[in-house]
C-alpha cells in the first residue's frame, strides 16, 4: 500500500517527503497505525546520519524511534519502533503491538511524542539501572541539553533530595531552578574553575547522569572522587549520552581509590521488557503535568526544512502527518 513517509536515501542528506510503500504486517503481533505524531529527537537525527551505534548501514530507511499513532480499532497508541519495521515518520507505519502501551482518552498526543524519548533515559536509568533511594542527591552533568533539562524533573519526581544541574547554556543554566535544580555548575574552558566549582557543588552525590562523556566527564570524575570526604561510599555513574566525545581517559586509580561504578544506560543495556514496564507510568507523569514539556508541531510535509532549521533551546519538533 502506497503512504507518504519522510525518506533517507543517503547519510548526508535530510529526509524527503515522498511515496513510499507500506509493507503488510508479517503475524499478528503487528499491526498497522496511522501515525498521529513522532519526535524529531537527537537519537532519530544520528539513526538518520548512519552514525548511531545500532545503525547497519541499510538504505532507504524511514526514520524515528517512537511515535503516537491511531489502530484500526480506534485505540490510541504510544509505541516504540522495531528496527526491523518501517520508521514513524509517515503518514502510516507498521508497529509491534508488543511495543506498544494503549494511551487514556483525552491524552495529549503531542506532548507524549516530545517528552517521552528524553525522558525515558533518566527514568529508566533512575529505575531500573541504579534505582534511586528516597533522599539520594544526584549530578546532571549535561543539564542544559533537552534531555538533560528532563533528567532534572525525573530526579525530582523520583524522590532526588537534592540535584545539581552543569553544562555550559547560561541561559538555560540560569532556568534550572526553575525545574527543581538545587544548584547549578557552570562548565568553562577554566578546567581548574569549573573542578572546582563541581567539587563544591557535587562531590557528595549518590548517583551521576551523564549526557556529555568526553573530557568533561573524566575531568569531573577526577574532581568529585578527590574532594569526596569518604570515598568509599558508593557513588553510581550512568553514562547516557557522548554530546562531548565518544571516549574518555581515566587514570586507573579513579576506580581504585574509591567504591566508584560507571555503568551505561541505553539499548542493550536494559531489556526491551524492562523498557516497556516502564511505560505507563512515565506516560502519567508526563499527561498529568509532572513532568513540563514544550512541544512544536510541524507537518511531516515539511521535514526537509523542520531537520535543517536550528533548534529552539527546550522544544522539542514533533512532526504530525
Amino acid at each position: 500500500m502506497d503512504i507518504h513517509a519522510a525518506v533517507v536515501r543517503s547519510f548526508d542528506n535530510p529526509p524527503r517527503y515522498e511515496p513510499f510503500d507500506l509493507p503488510a504486517p508479517a503475524d499478528e503481533d503487528q499491526a498497522v497505525v496511522r501515525v498521529l505524531a513522532t519526535g524529531l529527537h537527537p537519537r532519530v537525527r544520528s539513526g538518520a546520519a548512519g552514525s548511531h551505534y545500532t545503525s547497519t548501514g541499510q538504505l532507504p530507511l524511514v526514520p524515528g524511534i517512537d511515535g503516537v499513532g491511531r489502530r484500526e480499532d480506534g485505540r490510541i497508541v504510544y509505541f516504540v519502533a522495531d528496527d526491523d519495521l518501517l520508521g514513524p515518520m509517515a503518514t502510516e507505519t507498521v508497529i509491534d503491538t508488543r511495543r506498544s502501551v494503549e494511551l487514556p482518552e483525552g491524552t495529549d498526543v503531542l506532548k507524549i511524542a516530545a517528552a517521552m524519548n528524553p525522558a525515558m533515559s533518566a527514568w529508566v536509568a533512575l529505575r531500573r539501572r541504579v534505582p534511586i533511594e528516597a533522599g539520594q542527591s544526584v549530578l546532571i552533568l549535561g543539564a542544559t541539553g533537552s534531555a538533560g533539562q528532563m533528567a532534572v524533573q525525573v530526579a525530582k519526581r523520583l524522590g532526588a533530595g537534592r540535584v545539581v544541574g552543569a553544562g555550559r547554556d547560561k541561559t538555560r543554566l540560569d532556568a534550572l531552578p526553575g525545574y527543581g535544580a538545587d544548584a547549578t555548575v557552570a562548565l568553562t574552558d577554566d578546567a581548574e574553575a569549573t573542578a572546582a566549582a563541581l567539587a563544591e557543588a557535587a562531590c557528595e552525590v549518590d548517583l551521576v547522569i551523564d549526557y556529555l562523556w568526553g573530557k568533561p566527564a573524566s575531568e569531573a570524575m577526577m574532581a568529585l572522587l578527590q574532594a569526596r570526604s569518604e570515598r568509599s561510599r558508593e557513588l553510581n555513574w550512568i553514562q547516557i549520552g557522548s554530546m562531548a566525545g565518544p571516549t574518555i581517559e581515566l587514570p586507573s586509580v579513579a576506580l581504585r581509590s574509591a567504591n566508584f561504578r560507571i555503568q551505561g544506560n541505553g539499548q542493550g543495556a536494559v531489556s526491551t521488557r524492562a523498557y516497556l514496564a516502564e511505560l505507563p507510568s512515565l506516560i502519567e507523569e508526563i499527561d498529568n503535568g509532572g513532568l513540563a514539556v514544550k512541544a512544536h508541531a510541524v507537518p511531516l510535509a515539511e521535514v526537509e526544512t523542520a531537520w535543517n532549521a536550528p533548534e529552539v533551546p527546550g522544544v522539542r519538533t514533533v512532526l504530525v502527518p
